[in-house]
């Protein structure tokens, strides 16, 4: 057997595959059975005011996404499963006090409990996929794709089991949320591997290696914007609807449709993606989320359409996104171990996570204020979207044109 690198682990050590995507299933449930009823039980059962929900929603954000980096570098000293097992724990204690709270207080301690807890995990999770991935024998290909499929799955499976238990009461599914997390806990304790911890390099825990790869964090700023991209999801294609006077009801129609297009498209897309050179579904994907916006400022100059056809721009503009990210997700995760040249891999993919979250931070602030403008003033939507589209269409040129900054995948 060869032996690992120094910041690796052997594959002999490695969880399995099933291991690994069950996990992933088993995360997403417990995380989308509460967090998308969070904002509802904060203004409807506590009554808090509108700014204090959306801080608490920006407080876990946060402490997840600009985290990650920190998860990674404690990866790298204490190994995967320990951060993972760790991971699980705190964002347990994160639900308890969900379901015990009764204050503003109490409640932000809850959502900065469960960010850090993904902080924690996240990184490793993806760093054990690109060593699976890596097996010579081909039994992990494909597995940033099949982490996507896996993790829709319980993104459907999640909000269908919070619904049945919202009504019986928020402690309720704050409770079972932390018993899923508990069950996984369990499992991970019995069935992960040692998986033991490489020692921290002379360079502060893989800081200075990974602040001295310059291709990776030109590689980093770029994928950046893909986050930003479809983190519009969230922020500007509700100001769409507004517009074209949907309601509630239909985003709910439309994140469905995300998760049937991943579900039903991302494997076969996957599979014919690894056959191209990486720069090739890379430059597809992030001009698939430039043209989505694009496809919504040529929009928003005209009146919006009657009956069902108003959704129209909403639907394609899902579509698009959708697809750029089955494009470009899979294959810059298999890219991240060639950057990293197969060392501290959790410090790779956290530095990219937390990269992404500080571009949705300061993207969105831009963001947010043009698209307040949007209902008053028919014209504004235009300049808001090609803003939005700038993003990654700057993305789609770097891609187009760094060709020997891109090393094919082993």
């Amino acid at each position: 057997m060869n032996q690992a690198l120094p910041g690796t682990v052997a594959d002999s050590d490695l969880p399995s595959r099933r291991l690994l995507l069950s996990t992933q299933l088993v995360f997403n449930i417990g995380f989308y059975a509460i967090v998308p009823f969070l904002a509802l039980h904060m203004s409807q059962n506590l009554a808090l005011a509108g700014w204090m929900v959306g801080l608490v929603l920006g407080v876990r954000t946060f402490s997840q996404q600009g985290m990650f980096f920190i998860g990674g570098t404690l990866a790298e000293r204490y190994g995967c499963r320990t951060l993972i097992l760790c991971g699980c724990v705190v964002r347990i204690a994160g639900y308890l006090c969900f379901a015990a709270a009764d204050s503003a207080a109490m409640l932000l301690l809850g959502a900065c409990l469960t960010g850090i807890g993904g902080a924690l995990f996240s990184p490793c999770m993806e760093a054990l996929a690109a060593r699976i991935d890596a097996q010579p024998d081909g039994k992990g290909r494909n597995i940033f794709a099949q982490f996507a499929v896996y993790g829709e799955v319980g993104a459907v499976a999640g909000p269908l089991l919070g619904s049945l238990l919202f009504d019986i009461g928020f402690m309720q599914m704050a409770l079972v949320s932390a018993g899923v997390f508990l069950l996984a806990l369990l499992v991970l304790w019995s069935r992960l591997p040692a998986l033991k911890p490489a020692a921290p390099g002379a360079g502060g825990w893989g800081w200075r290696e990974l602040f001295a790869n310059r291709p990776f964090l030109l590689f980093m700023l770029f994928y950046s914007s893909y986050l930003l991209s479809y983190n519009q999801m969230y922020l500007g294609l509700p100001v769409e609807l507004e517009r074209s006077q949907g309601g509630a009801r239909d985003m709910a129609w439309l994140f469905a449709l995300a998760s049937v297009l991943v579900v039903s498209c991302q494997m076969p897309l996957a599979a014919l993606c690894k056959r191209l050179p990486p720069r090739l579904p890379l430059v597809l994907g992030f001009a698939l989320l430039a043209a989505a916006f694009v496809n919504l400022a040529l929009w928003s100059a005209i009146p919006p359409l009657a009956g069902i056809w108003r959704l129209l721009p909403a639907v394609l503009t899902v579509v698009l996104l959708t697809a750029g990210q089955m494009c470009a997700v899979p294959v810059a995760m298999a890219l991240v171990p060639v950057f990293a040249r197969r060392r501290l891999l959790p410090v790779h993919y956290g530095a990219l996570a937390s990269a992404g979250g500080l571009m949705v931070l300061f993207g969105n602030m831009l963001l947010g204020k043009l698209f307040a403008g949007i209902p008053a003033e028919p014209g504004a939507g235009v300049l808001a979207w090609s803003v939005a589209a700038a993003f990654p269409a700057s993305s789609t040129l770097y891609f187009a044109f760094a060709r020997a900054a891109l090393p094919r995948p082993a």
